[in-house]
């Protein structure tokens, strides 16, 4: 199926690794081209680069002055088509709510909400009128609340809805806004050394794989979801295939939320 992506400008944000980096490959093999935001320039993002399909710009998104010196960068190529945003980051919060300080609110805010609400304000000047796509990588967490990652949680359910108060306002101009909440998936943010799986292993006596076990079998299908099936689901949104589609978020995440 051809998502109409061919000649497309998009920005990924925390495109070096994980969900990120599955998201700008995916959009490269559809012929898009993809200017990449990440403060490390990785192995995998040399190899894109080294195809033309990506424009690799090192920036910090949780600061003031990254998000409009990635967009700036998107606009030299013209209109900006599609828009990511992927950033964002968790720790685990073992010694609970009163532990959580409030530089610690700050950073779990400016990482995972703020640099989407900055990176959404400078992009759109630029964004393709009649066809621009917004796809925002929340999580199951925002509205499935976790004390062991309340910060987080909290900041994942302002960026949702964020993200449907945009789609009210933008659709008249043509640009659509739709989430994606994945459950856990196989990515450092869970699996690394420091990831959730580590440090929930530090404080409760089991191993870090128990703690992926266990987390994998509350999913009716057993086990995390991959990064490349959340990039599927976002390259596909981000298409004109789904030109009729604002508004909506879909969760990815094996059956693990329940409810309606």
């Amino acid at each position: 199926m051809d998502l109409l992506l061919k000649g497309k400008t998009a920005i990924v944000t925390g495109a070096g690794k994980g969900i990120g980096l599955a998201i700008t490959q995916a959009l490269v093999e559809e012929g898009a081209h993809v200017i990449a935001g990440s403060r490390t320039r990785t192995a995998e993002i040399e190899k894109l680069e080294t195809g033309d399909g990506v424009t690799f710009l090192a920036v910090d998104l949780a600061s003031a002055d990254g998000p409009p010196a990635l967009a700036a960068a998107a606009a030299e190529r013209g209109s900006i088509d599609i828009l990511i945003n992927n950033v964002g980051a968790v720790t685990p919060r073992t010694e609970g709510f009163l532990s959580v300080t409030d530089g610690d609110w700050d950073a779990s805010l400016r990482v995972t909400f703020m640099s989407a609400v900055r990176m959404i304000r400078a992009a759109l000047p630029s964004m393709a009128v009649g066809g621009g796509s917004i796809v925002t990588v929340s999580s199951v967490n925002a509205f499935l609340p976790d004390p062991a990652v309340i910060d987080y949680s909290a900041a994942k359910a302002a960026l949702s809805n964020l993200c449907k108060s945009l789609s009210k306002e933008l659709a008249p101009q043509g640009i659509r806004v739709n989430t994606v909440s994945p459950g856990p998936v196989r990515t450092a943010l869970w699996l690394g050394s420091g990831g959730v799986a580590s440090t929930l292993a530090g404080v409760s006596g089991l191993s870090a794989q128990d703690i992926v076990d266990s987390a994998a079998a509350g999913s009716e299908t057993g086990r995390f979801t991959y990064p490349e099936e959340v990039a599927d689901l976002v390259v596909f949104l981000a298409g004109g295939r789904a030109a009729n589609i604002t508004g909506a978020d879909f969760v990815i995440d094996g059956g693990l939320i329940k409810t309606l």
